[in-house]
């Protein structure tokens, strides 16, 4: 069964209902274990201070963000798109931070979240996307599976909750 949902491009991050719904997206990835820089518990100022930087950074024009919504309008997800803005890069951009609320995942949100940041990438002029996500994560074989290329993995990338070393997987795909 696939969920009727729609995808929209914020702009900026002036919807205070918006904002709550992406706090509270963030926190639930980030306590059922994602790995998108913060350990759980996660507090709340780490929250603000998070989507603080996407709003500066979706002003600045060179951030996109994606939201997922359900059919009443609420939040089910979302994806940014970092644009490169070197001479040399303007044919990239990074996919970061896909996040899909516990209760919503695998019914397709995180599939239609990155076919729909592939398409605005695509209709920014950008040939090449990469992104890393945790070795041994649940996202490496989701990104295997939707045609994402392996390019390469770095060791002791990240220090996670448990205090260890963790290594990450670099991806990309050209569109």
């Amino acid at each position: 069964m696939t969920m009727t949902l729609s995808i929209t491009d914020i702009p900026a991050l002036d919807d205070g209902r918006l904002r709550a719904e992406l706090e509270a997206l963030l926190e639930d990835a980030v306590n059922s274990g994602a790995s998108v820089g913060y350990h759980a518990p996660l507090a709340a100022h780490w929250k603000r201070t998070f989507w603080d930087g996407v709003a500066a950074q979706l002003s600045g024009g060179a951030h996109r963000l994606l939201i997922a919504s359900g059919p009443e309008g609420n939040l089910l997800g979302s994806v940014q798109l970092a644009l490169c803005t070197k001479p040399n890069g303007a044919h990239r951009a990074d996919v970061q931070k896909l996040l899909v609320f516990t209760h919503h995942r695998r019914s397709g949100v995180a599939r239609r979240l990155m076919e729909a940041v592939e398409d605005t990438a695509r209709g920014l002029g950008r040939s090449l996307l990469v992104l890393d996500t945790l070795k041994g994560d649940r996202g490496e074989p989701f990104y295997e599976a939707t045609g994402w290329r392996r390019a390469g993995l770095i060791p002791r990338y990240t220090v996670e909750a448990d205090g260890a070393f963790h290594d990450t997987v670099l991806f990309y795909k050209t569109l």
